[in-house]
């Protein structure tokens, strides 16, 4: 089943799916589709999918003639049918992961997805979480959905997280140039996943777990929070002081280590800082 799988992702004769066709998950579909494989968006909004079958365009970050020519080619389309599952070998989800009203992980997106998923999982199924969430949601919300279904993860289903790293509106550092972080429930997982992302991807980073794969995210995020958050307080004091504080910083991003430039401005925001 392994080996199978494998040789299908080596030859691109996989048939791949990305379920939420937002700013993470319409870029990740568009590299694939690049990269020469078959592949089917998934979006519950039908507008969104009649939009890109047209193809087109409503994300910023992709060209809009390259998509068209992919749409055009039938290298990639769209559905709000889960039962195309039936008939793909990997599945990418990218669904949004809000914060609740009491400001708690809103994960019910992942949840209404996989419990459309597992209506039609099959053996050789490749399963990728990128959606930014807690550490333990692939074990703890994933994994027992995929156990019911009587599947063997590991052997006859595999399970990863890859944590997205879409930076919207950046136009050095996109999917193929950043690095591709990645952790399997077992080991089988992890190399398989990885497998699936260097063909679109310069560099893929194995993690020995899901767990870990998640907590990097939460790091990255939670060090970007804290220093933007830390940058704009030394604003405010450097004003109240009458000290230019863009001297400052820029005189303290001379020093060649243990220090990482961050500049004032609006504050924390944007989808995976909220």
């Amino acid at each position: 089943m392994l080996s199978n799988i494998k040789n299908k992702i080596n030859t691109k004769e996989a048939k791949l799916c990305v379920v939420g066709l937002g700013y993470v998950g319409l870029p990740l579909a568009v590299q694939f589709a690049k990269a020469g494989f078959k592949v089917t968006g998934i979006d519950i909004s039908e507008d969104r999918v009649n939009q890109l079958n047209k193809g087109e365009n409503y994300i910023r970050d992709i060209n809009d003639k390259e998509l068209r020519i992919l749409i055009d080619s039938g290298s990639l389309k769209a559905t709000t049918d889960y039962s195309v599952i039936s008939e793909m070998d990997a599945i990418s989800i990218c669904v949004p992961t809000p914060l609740s009203k009491l400001k708690d992980p809103d994960v019910s997106y992942i949840q209404s997805s996989i419990d459309e998923i597992v209506n039609y999982i099959h053996p050789g199924l490749l399963l990728v979480l990128e959606s930014t969430t807690y550490p333990g949601t692939t074990r703890e919300l994933i994994l027992p959905a995929l156990l019911n279904s009587g599947a063997k993860v590991g052997e006859d289903l595999f399970l990863c997280f890859s944590p997205e790293r879409i930076d919207p509106g950046n136009e050095t550092f996109n999917i193929k140039n950043t690095p591709k972080v990645i952790g399997g429930v077992t080991k089988e997982c992890g190399n398989l996943g990885a497998e699936l992302y260097k063909k679109i991807t310069d560099e893929v980073v194995i993690v020995s777990s899901p767990e870990s794969a998640e907590m990097v995210k939460l790091l990255e995020n939670t060090f970007r929070s804290v220093n933007i958050g830390l940058v704009n307080e030394i604003a405010i004091m450097c004003e109240k002081l009458k000290v230019n504080a863009w001297e400052v910083i820029d005189a303290a991003a001379t020093k060649p280590f243990g220090f990482m430039k961050f500049t004032p401005g609006p504050g924390l925001g944007g989808h995976c800082i909220p």
